[in-house]
């Protein structure tokens, strides 16, 4: 990002600051290193160290769907939603269902109730919730934006996806055995955007924008063809990877909110 601003908007790149929040230091110790050549970088361990200091844009990808989720699976003979724990069954890790709830469990209307079937597993990320309020208090002017996977709450209730979002990947596998191989996978649910994008009005941001990565990056791309015209065809490549609904392009959606 750094690279393409730099030669392509150097006007602007003598103007701004990247800043960077990274709560591990060895992490930052690598990335300073990475950066080494860039005198426009800031690193910062929480957000709540530049509350409503950020002129300009706030942005993540593929973060909000690595924060922890709370399983919850739906009881239907005593209409209850049960929280879904850990625990040891011989030499492996096995789920089971906690007999009092951690947090607040999911608030749905009886008639989505009645026809829910028993069993069926939803998730809340109350920490990724958090994150875009912390994140909402700290942009002072300017917008917030997020790329991920996830949908809307009616996505999110599929009839299909009745075990629940959770998904392991490891060496690009995925896996739905999130509990094997323990420090080996990378555990991710998709986003409720519906929860984060609430999140962000109630903490006076405006949606300006909830939609694919391809309709996203289709526009930009639009932008960018009448002013510099046709691109190489390596670029056009990597462009339909990011954009094809069989790829990238369907399964990551954007959320834009901005103060």
């Amino acid at each position: 990002i750094l690279e393409a601003i730099e030669d392509r908007e150097p006007g602007l790149f003598a103007l701004i600051e990247y800043w960077i929040i990274e709560p591990s230091a060895a992490r930052r110790a690598r990335q300073q290193s990475t950066l080494v050549r860039f005198h426009n970088v800031r690193w910062f361990e929480t957000l709540a160290e530049i509350q409503n200091r950020v002129r300009g844009v706030i942005f993540s990808n593929e973060l909000l769907d690595a924060m922890p989720v709370h399983p919850f699976a739906w009881n239907s003979p005593v209409r209850r939603w049960e929280e879904m724990g850990v625990t040891t069954s011989g030499e492996s890790f096995a789920w089971t269902r906690l007999e009092q709830p951690t947090i607040s469990p999911p608030q749905f209307p009886d008639t989505l109730l009645d026809v829910l079937p028993d069993g069926y597993v939803v998730e809340l990320s109350p920490a990724a919730t958090q994150w875009w309020r912390d994140a909402a208090a700290a942009l002072g002017q300017g917008r917030l934006l997020t790329i991920d996977y996830g949908g809307t709450l009616e996505e999110m209730l599929s009839p299909g996806r009745t075990a629940g979002t959770v998904r392991a990947y490891s060496q690009h596998r995925v896996s739905t055995d999130v509990l094997a191989d323990p420090g080996g996978q990378d555990i991710t649910a998709h986003v409720n955007f519906f929860e984060i994008q609430r999140a962000g009005q109630t903490a006076g941001l405006r949606t300006e924008a909830f939609t694919t990565q391809s309709q996203f990056l289709t526009g930009i791309a639009r932008e960018l063809w009448t002013r510099t015209g046709s691109w190489p065809k390596n670029q056009v490549r990597q462009f339909q990877t990011l954009t094809h609904p069989e790829h990238l392009g369907r399964p990551f959606r954007v959320l834009i909110q901005s103060r």
